[in-house]
This record gives structure tokens, C-alpha cells and sequence, in this order.
């Protein structure tokens, strides 16, 4: 933890140099001011709705069943913090706040060319609603357990109460107001209080953990060891690097950012804004997978827990808030945690529709232009609700996730070349990320699933050289 501290006042610091950060430079929310979109805000604000936006439910039930694979999850989630997600989502938020804001496909295909665009544009717009379905789902299971209400297994099972529909419907209004609506006057007042409450939420957690060391004892990272329950179908590379998505590195992080770019005041808040939320999340990350292993006695019991439950994250977070702060406390973390989730999806679907109307160059200062960008977006994220269960949703989400951020650390690196800035910033990270989404498509029983994993590790580092290549041949190409 005091890693991630230090990372923000060092590295942090570096990286504004890099980018060439200037507060005399002029911001979008006064060159494209549309009282919408473009809207300037205190940067107290801006981190909170950062914060809020980019964590939802990842470094909570991401950390959560990533500390399954045991203690190596710290590794993962401090380093990769430190040099590769708040980098990533540091430069990103600075490119799009130097280029008025631009959404995320629009950034990438101006680096690395039209087909890339076009890709992005369909992956992102996808990314989006997948995560407004996930952020739908999850706070009703939530909502349901908490109020003696029948659990949310399968939107479309004969089980489903009458309740958690009409919650479901209440979430989605709310989402279409959040999405539409100017960003002051919903996510600008709401977003800062839920943003305090999930800091709050993982501060109480943190001192369960130090008030009660000796009752909650945090397993030390003594080897890389894969404790997970089916080491071998699920082996540490790739898949802890997946399932720990938010608290170390996230694609859909760079897809937020563009909101929060129009919205800064100045260029000098880039580090605190976009370097610092990320880093806020990891330490939020790191307190969840520690009480995660320590309140089951280690990893051993976390994976006979996550057996129990059917492996919902849901109800563990329930049975860790309720021991360790009490039954009156503990609703106080549940709602945090629904407002963790909700507030990622009303964004992720305000984010869809930023993606599209810049697809389609469609103004958003008419409130039918938003209404008609959005209402597709919405009908999509229902319609994947009741098609397809929580665990399949959050399996693809994740690996979109990752391959989404890897294109992204792809586009900072050719952004650093063509700045004769020093590559290696973005280079070493894109190599390792894309090496682990490549040998994820290989190993995962959700697409190939190739038993022979020496194979699979084979074929995904071929991937990592035939993109490197392309992306060696794009670097030439634009000197």
C-alpha cells in the first residue's frame, strides 16, 4: 500500500513530465463548453466521479475471487498499478484532454489507423453495454439479499420475484436519466457522496483487518503459487490477470476518461484526477483480496467459500461486511457497493453513448438526439440480462476488458514515439498485456480451452510477435 503511495508522488510526477503537462494550455470544457458534455467542474468532483466511475464492482469482486489464487494477487495489483494501470489510464486521460476530449476509438484511430478505429468503435460500444448489463444484475442480487427478497440467478428463470423485476426496471430508468441527462445535474451531485462512501467502505474494512490481526490473519507472499481450487485449468498466467482486472489494469477505464477530460479545468489536475484514482483503486483492491484470504482463514478456505456460493462474489462481500462491521454497519457497505456498481453503469452507458454519437458525428446539445443515441444502447443491455447468466457476462466483460486496454497501451506507445518520448513506458506494458490476452484465447474454457497449456503459451507469444510487427511496420510508416 504505502507503494502505491509513494508511485503517486515519484512516478506520478515523472509522468507529467513526459506528457508535457501545462496549465497554461487550454482545456475542452472552454474551447467546446456545450453545458452538456463539455462542462467544467471542481477537481475535487472530477477525482470522486473518476474514482466512482472506474471502480464499480471491479476491485471489489475482482480482487475478491482473484485473491483465490493467493497472495501473488498483491504482486499483481501493486506493480501492475503502479507502471501499468494508472499509466494507462493516466496517459489516455491526457491524450483525450489534449485532443478536446475525443472518446476512446476516435483517439486510437487517429494512432494506429481507420481498421483500428472501426474495431474499437464496435469493441467499446460492446464493452459499454456489457458493463451496464453486469452493473444491472449484480446491485439487484444485492438489493434482493438484503431484503429478504429471492436471490437473482437467471433473469430469464420462472424463479425470478416480481421484486427484483421491478428493481431491475428502477435501475434501468435511473440509468437513462444519469445517461441524458447534463453532467452536473445528476452525476454531479450524486457521484461525489457515493465516491466518499466507497473510500469509507474500504477504510472501515481496513481497520476490521487492523483491529482484529490476530483473528484475521493476511496470508505473506512467499512464493508465486497458484492456490486457486483448478490450478491447473486456471493457471496464474492468464487468468489472475483477467479476473483482477480494475484494481491493477482496465481498458474500461480509458473509456471514462474522455468524460472526465471535458469536464478538468486545467491540465495540472491530470495527475491527481487520473493517476490518482487509479491508484486510490488499487489500494481499494489491495484491502478487499487481504480480507478476502484473511477472514477464511487463507486462500484454502476462500476457494471452499466461493464453492459454497456458487461462486457469487455477491453474497461473499455480504458475509465479509456483515462479521467483520456488524449488522448495522454492514448495510452501509452493501448500499456502498450497489452504488459502487450502479454509478459504473450509468456511466458506462453515457460513455456508450458519447462512443456513438462521435461514431456518427451526432451534436448531443439536443436532449432527442441523446434520447435516440441512447434508447438502442439500453434495448441492447436488457436484451443480454435475459440471455445470458452473471458468470458468462463477466467472463467475456473481463477479457474485452483487458484486450481493450492492451489496444489502448498499444496507441500510448505509438503516442510516445511520435512525441519522441521514451517508449518503453507504454512498449513494456502493451507487450505483457497483450501477451496475456493472446494467451488467454488459447487457455480459457470460455474460447479455445487447449489442454496442452505449453501450446497454448506458444501460440499467444506468435500473437505478441505478429502484433508487434504491425505495430513496428505503423511506428515506420508515420515517421
Amino acid at each position: 500500500m504505502a507503494s502505491l503511495v509513494i508511485a503517486y508522488f515519484t512516478y506520478g510526477r515523472y509522468l507529467e513530465r513526459v506528457c508535457d503537462i501545462d496549465e497554461n494550455n487550454a482545456v475542452p470544457s472552454k474551447t467546446h463548453f456545450d453545458g452538456v458534455d463539455y462542462l467544467p467542474l471542481p477537481r475535487w468532483k472530477i477525482f470522486l466521479i473518476q474514482l466512482l466511475n472506474i471502480a464499480g464492482l471491479g476491485p471489489i469482486f475482482g480482487a475478491l475471487l482473484g485473491a483465490a489464487f493467493g497472495p501473488v494477487a498483491f504482486l499483481w495489483i501493486t506493480l501492475g498499478g503502479i507502471f501499468i494501470g494508472a499509466m494507462h489510464d493516466f496517459v489516455a486521460g491526457v491524450i483525450s484532454l489534449k485532443d478536446a476530449g475525443r472518446s476512446l476509438p476516435e483517439i486510437i484511430g487517429k494512432y494506429l489507423g481507420q481498421g483500428t478505429r472501426t474495431f474499437m468503435r464496435i469493441a467499446a460500444l460492446l464493452l459499454m453495454i456489457l458493463v451496464g448489463a453486469v452493473f444491472m444484475s449484480q446491485p439487484a442480487e444485492l438489493i434482493a439479499a438484503n431484503f429478504s427478497m429471492p436471490a437473482f440467478e437467471h433473469a430469464m428463470s420462472p424463479t425470478m420475484s416480481l421484486e427484483v423485476f421491478v428493481v431491475l426496471i428502477l435501475i434501468l430508468l435511473y440509468y437513462v436519466l444519469a445517461t441524458i441527462m447534463p453532467v452536473d445535474k445528476i452525476i454531479g451531485h450524486l457521484y461525489p457522496l457515493f465516491g466518499m462512501a466507497v473510500l469509507v467502505m474500504a477504510v472501515g474494512i481496513f481497520f476490521a483487518l487492523m483491529f482484529n490481526s490476530d483473528k484475521y490473519v493476511i496470508p505473506e507472499l512467499t512464493s508465486l503459487r497458484n492456490y486457486i481450487a483448478d490450478a491447473e485449468k486456471f493457471p496464474i498466467v492468464p487468468m489472475l490477470f483477467t479476473t483482477i482486472a480494475c484494481g491493477a489494469i482496465s481498458g474500461f477505464h480509458a473509456t471514462q476518461s474522455p468524460m472526465m477530460a471535458r469536464c478538468m479545468t486545467n491540465e495540472k489536475q491530470s495527475r491527481s484526477i487520473f493517476y490518482g484514482a487509479m491508484i486510490a483503486e488499487s489500494i481499494i483492491a489491495l484491502i478487499w483480496a487481504a480480507i478476502a484470504m484473511a477472514f477464511w482463514g487463507g486462500t484454502e478456505g476462500l476457494n471452499n467459500a466461493i464453492a459454497e456460493n456458487a461462486g457469487s462474489a455477491a453474497r461473499l462481500v455480504n458475509i465479509i461486511s456483515e462479521a467483520t462491521l456488524g449488522c448495522f454497519v454492514a448495510p452501509l457497505v452493501v448500499v456502498g457497493i450497489v452504488a459502487c456498481a450502479i454509478t459504473s453503469g450509468d456511466t458506462a452507458f453515457r460513455s456508450a453513448r458519447l462512443i456513438a454519437a462521435d461514431m456518427f458525428n451526432i451534436p448531443q446539445n439536443s436532449l432527442f438526439k441523446r434520447i435516440a443515441v441512447s434508447l438502442p444502447l439500453f434495448v441492447l443491455g436488457v436484451l443480454i440480462i435475459f440471455a445470458l447468466p452473471f458468470q458468462t457476462i463477466w467472463s467475456y466483460f473481463a477479457w474485452m476488458n483487458q484486450a481493450l486496454a492492451t489496444i489502448t497501451l498499444w496507441c500510448i506507445t505509438v503516442y510516445l514515439h511520435q512525441k519522441a518520448k521514451p517508449i518503453l513506458i507504454g512498449l513494456i506494458p502493451a507487450m505483457f498485456m497483450t501477451y496475456v490476452c493472446s494467451s488467454y484465447i488459447f487457455i480459457s474454457p470460455m474460447m479455445v480451452g487447449l489442454e496442452n497449456h505449453t501450446v497454448a503459451y506458444g501460440l499467444g507469444a506468435v500473437l505478441v510477435l505478429l502484433i508487434c510487427t504491425l505495430v513496428y511496420f505503423c511506428l515506420m510508416r508515420k515517421r
